[in-house]
């Protein structure tokens, strides 16, 4: 059978990528240093780098003397120079793609440069690398006997000053080699749709009839697909549809959410999940084992690690650690330095090392309060200036608040469950929960695509907390004083089921 024949070829190909990784397990520091002087002597002739006088830069000290750890805020002029079409800013190639996505602190978009490399070198590799090691571990799969379903963003790209901005997923959409797209299902055209009804509907009208062995894509949004699917099709698990389904690669939110409601769906006890760690800025991990949730950071991808310790982010005695001198199961905040042209770059995430031969690592937060259960990224800067104008709008004052997730439940869709103790209690809550929604919706456009049309995320619930209930959370807690502050947002529900306890007593 051919198709028999493409599996075993493919599978063996592949898996030639695994001396290769062992060689970066084997000798990671001299990997990583050897990838930065490259990184380095590459940009030398940059306006950046000659900035910073690369070209006498001859050790990874020169290089942190140097380069200072930047923001996206801090790096924006320069991406903005490249947006308009100006080259060899940051980077020594050509940028002609920017991966568009929400969370930043002064604008609601950030657009993050792709160049050539980190498309074949980094996202592709990956991909690949993920294949590989499952196969590695899986001797008996047959993957590549069916087809991948995959789930990408929503946006197409857009072209401004001959440069293109979309999704991560549809600029890889876009570059994707013939051997990726000829493995995947649905098609470039509707994986490229932007209208979501219409590409959900889509997608199972052309997936549903295939052979599909595997899927990927994001936990939340996957999950609205596949409840959409089996509704469709009168089934009542996908094995009925999909009989040789055998694995879903996801990443991008929190998994554990969502996995009991993925066992139903999937009642196949060998049936595999396998995790990555990527985006828009690159790709970092994957899950090499089976039944694990560590997952190995990969070191050859042009992207060179540094780490800052949590107990020190942020303060006066802030350190910076190459990869050489992480510990166990501290929390650290990522720095990464890629063949994109992002340079000591914070990206804002925690990660805590599980391994250190060979390196493996769990994300662990952000460095800030953040909820990102269905991929919202919404940050504390998002509610505080939603509820300003919510506030503003309907005439109210807010005392204080807390947000957090009501995850999702069967077929229902999630949403946000915020607390909110007011000055004066609004005439009309329902009123002041729309404008809330509406404001979210406004500053953050993750935010907004999950609440289109409620597709992933119901309206906002509002419980409007009795007086002094936060004063009395705090008080109960011995935390009065200026130093201690009101979680705002969490990804789990201590908090606001504490509060929530407390709503109707009296202390």
């Amino acid at each position: 059978m051919p198709l028999t024949i493409i599996n075993s070829f493919a599978s063996w190909v592949l898996k030639q990528r695994i001396h290769q990784i062992e060689l970066f397990l084997k000798y990671p520091n001299e990997v990583q240093e050897e990838l930065l002087m490259n990184l380095i002597h590459s940009s030398k002739n940059t306006v950046l780098g000659k900035q910073h006088e690369f070209a006498t830069i001859k050790s990874y000290a020169n290089f942190a003397e140097r380069v200072p750890i930047s923001t996206y805020e801090e790096l924006q002029p320069l991406i903005e120079r490249t947006r308009k079409g100006e080259q060899n800013v940051f980077w020594e190639t050509p940028i002609k793609w920017f991966a568009k996505s929400s969370g930043t602190t002064n604008a609601k978009s950030k657009f993050i440069p792709v160049s050539n490399e980190a498309l074949e070198d980094c996202h592709y590799k990956g991909s690949k690398d993920l294949l590989c090691l499952y196969l590695n571990n899986n001797e008996d799969s047959e993957l590549f006997l069916g087809k991948s379903l995959r789930l990408g963003g929503s946006s197409q790209i857009y072209e401004d000053n001959n440069t293109f901005f979309g999704d991560l997923s549809a600029i890889l959409i876009e570059n994707m080699p013939i051997w990726a797209e000829f493995s995947s299902t649905p098609s470039n055209k509707i994986s490229l749709m932007s209208e979501w009804e219409t590409k959900i509907a889509a997608i199972i009208n052309e997936t549903k009839n295939e052979n599909v062995t595997s899927f990927a894509g994001v936990p939340s949004w996957m999950l609205v697909l596949m409840n959409k699917m089996l509704e469709e099709t009168g089934k009542g698990n996908l094995l009925e549809l999909w009989p040789n389904l055998e694995v879903y690669f996801h990443g991008g939110v929190n998994f554990e959410p969502y996995r009991e409601q993925y066992k139903k769906i999937l009642p196949k006890k060998e049936f595999k999940y396998y995790e990555i760690y990527n985006a828009s800025e690159g790709f970092f991990a994957i899950q090499d084992l089976n039944n694990s949730s560590d997952l190995l950071l990969m070191l050859d991808y042009g992207i060179f690690y540094e780490f800052i310790p949590m107990d020190t982010f942020g303060t006066p005695d802030q350190k910076i650690i190459r990869l050489a001198d992480v510990e166990l199961f501290k929390n650290y905040a990522l720095v990464i330095t890629t063949n994109s042209g992002l340079w000591r770059y914070l990206i804002g995430d925690t990660v805590r090392f599980t391994s250190l031969n060979p390196y493996r690592i769990r994300v662990t937060g952000r460095t800030k309060h953040h909820i990102n259960v269905f991929g919202e990224e919404l940050m504390v800067e998002n509610t505080d200036q939603a509820i300003a104008k919510a506030c503003k709008l309907t005439q109210t004052e807010v005392v204080d608040y807390t947000v957090a997730p009501i995850f999702m439940e069967g077929k229902e869709k999630g949403a946000h469950e915020w607390m909110i103790e007011f000055k004066d209690n609004p005439a009309d809550v329902s009123q002041f929960q729309k404008a809330l929604d509406e404001s979210i919706q406004s500053l953050n456009s993750d935010y907004e695509a999950k609440r289109y049309n409620n597709m992933t995320l119901n309206p906002l619930v509002i419980n409007v907390a009795r007086k002094n209930l936060f004063y009395d959370w705090l008080k109960d807690r011995d935390k009065l004083g200026g130093q201690h502050k009101i979680p705002r947002l969490s990804n789990q529900r201590d908090y606001l089921e504490q509060l929530k306890s407390m709503q109707f007593q009296t202390i």
